[in-house]
């Protein structure tokens, strides 16, 4: 029987990923199908819901379904690590999504979610600061710690649980600081703006030494007093040494 193999994979592989729009392959008893559609599927499904907790919780199984099931259909995943998925999902929500329907939050939530993962599992690691390089913070070059991200979102997406989804985004945007401790524990702390502007200005120059940080940053608050602001800068940048976010720079 002559067969064109590659045409049956993909008439196959179709099927299976949106048996709705897909015709069943004819020479394959529907119940062998089923099996293979459910268990192709319901991996994902479950990889899934572990892996964004919060957003299977605020969405109905009608709700859940639809978007597992469109990312399932249409998203073509360019890894075979089941541990790299949920960042093909977040590509999936930012790039191929449409749909009306959803909550204003949906992208932000899913990341937020994301980054928990994606540091619990990050092969990066760090050394734990000595008191000299804390005390002496003041006169040392900085650079931030490769397990500590701060990221904003327009939405508190923090606090979004079944009873709170917000529909507009508030005025001031969630500044939020995500960093795995020397104890492999991945930790949420909400800063304030100018907490995330020293951070972004350490992570975009790794050789900037903290008192050129903080003068920057007194410069960009134009405070009438810029000592104040230098001051509380330090004090900022010391806890988060001592938290060993902020390490000595690469030299």
């Amino acid at each position: 029987m002559n067969v064109d193999f590659k045409a049956k994979q993909l008439e196959f592989s179709a099927y299976i990923r949106d048996p709705f729009n897909n015709p069943k392959p004819a020479d394959v008893a529907h119940q062998r199908m089923e099996t293979y559609r459910e268990l192709f599927f319901n991996n994902i499904d479950s990889f899934l819901s572990s892996n964004f907790p919060v957003l299977r919780k605020i969405l109905d199984d009608t709700q859940w379904f639809e978007l597992s099931q469109d990312f399932f259909a249409k998203h073509p995943c360019t890894t075979p690590y089941f541990s790299e998925i949920p960042e093909e999902f977040i590509d999936y929500l930012q790039n191929e999504r449409k749909n009306d329907a959803d909550y204003p939050f949906l992208l932000e939530l899913a990341h937020y979610e994301w980054v928990e993962m994606a540091l619990s599992i990050s092969k990066e690691e760090i050394n734990a600061n000595t008191a000299e390089f804390i005390n002496n913070l003041a006169e040392e070059t900085l650079s931030l710690s490769a397990l500590a991200w701060p990221l904003v979102y327009q939405f508190p997406v923090q606090q979004i649980s079944p009873s709170f989804l917000p529909k507009t985004a508030p005025e001031q945007a969630t500044y939020l600081l995500v960093y795995r401790n020397i104890d492999d524990e991945v930790n949420f702390i909400q800063i304030p703006p100018m907490t995330y502007r020293l951070l972004q200005l350490i992570q975009n120059n790794n050789k900037l030494s903290c008192n050129d940080c903080l003068m920057q940053i007194a410069k960009e608050s134009a405070h009438p007093e810029p000592k104040i602001i230098i001051d509380a800068g330090l004090q900022v940048l010391q806890n988060l040494a001592e938290k060993n976010i902020v390490l000595p720079g690469n030299l």
